[in-house]
């Protein structure tokens, strides 16, 4: 519902920040791929020290391309959000009547009555950018920085680390001389198991649907990429052990 739909004494919960959608976004991404990285490696019948190289080389790598990708995106969406605001802008200044017909055609349709309609239109229009915000459905505009994007791009990228470095956390402790009776690959999928949860049902939340529902489809689609990157690591085990 755009602000111009909204009732004036709608006092519903506050948005979302869009970086907290990221940094949920980022931390699914990281367990999902760390995983099955790790997946793949035992899959192999790789080395412990082997699967933490390669856990590690994707965590950094993988994590700071998809905060890159994120901060770029984010400021190409606010450069074009710009452009279609100084378009719109040009096309008030080219034909002010016009303008004011579609935005009295607006605040119709969202329930103001025709006698105050002169009113507010003069009142709106007196701000030639909150009119064009209105007439483009994106009333309040975007931050006309770049902070928004460096925001959504750290979220992301610390998320990816703390959460996607839980697979490899058995097996960073089988490395620092701690004895798990072999049963590091099993407690790194219970561990990344139950992140998959959290991070899902954390999801759900965010973005306002159910948690639990939210949660075990993380858990499911997470645990499907992991079981196809251990079957392939299976499936080529041979090849790993010649080289």
């Amino acid at each position: 519902m755009s602000d111009v739909d909204r009732p004036a004494n709608d006092e519903g919960p506050p948005e979302t920040p869009e970086y907290l959608r990221d940094a949920v976004f980022g931390a699914i991404d990281g367990a999902v791929t760390t995983f099955a990285v790790v997946a793949g490696a035992v899959g192999a019948s790789l080395p412990s020290a082997v699967v933490i190289i390669l856990g590690l080389a994707n965590l950094f790598a993988d994590g700071l391309s998809m905060a890159v990708s994120n901060y770029l995106g984010t400021r190409a969406d606010h450069q074009r959000r710009r452009q279609r605001r100084r378009a719109e802008e040009r096309r008030m200044e080219a034909d002010p009547a016009g303008a004011r017909a579609r935005l009295a055609t607006l605040f119709r349709e969202a329930g103001v009555p025709d006698g105050p309609m002169d009113t507010v239109l003069d009142g709106v229009t007196a701000n030639r950018r909150r009119s064009a915000d209105i007439l483009l459905g994106e009333l309040g505009g975007e931050p006309e920085g770049d902070g928004e994007a460096r925001q959504a791009a750290l979220a992301t990228f610390i998320a990816f680390l703390v959460v996607g470095a839980i697979p490899l956390l058995a097996f960073i402790a089988e490395a620092v001389g701690v004895d798990l009776g072999g049963r590091g690959f099993l407690i790194s999928t219970g561990l990344t198991a139950v992140a998959f949860f959290l991070v899902g049902a954390a999801k759900g939340v965010v973005v306002d649907r159910s948690w639990l529902r939210d949660g075990i489809e993380t858990l499911a689609l997470g645990g499907a990429a992991a079981t196809v990157a251990f079957t392939v690591g299976w499936l080529l085990r041979g090849l790993a052990e010649s080289v």
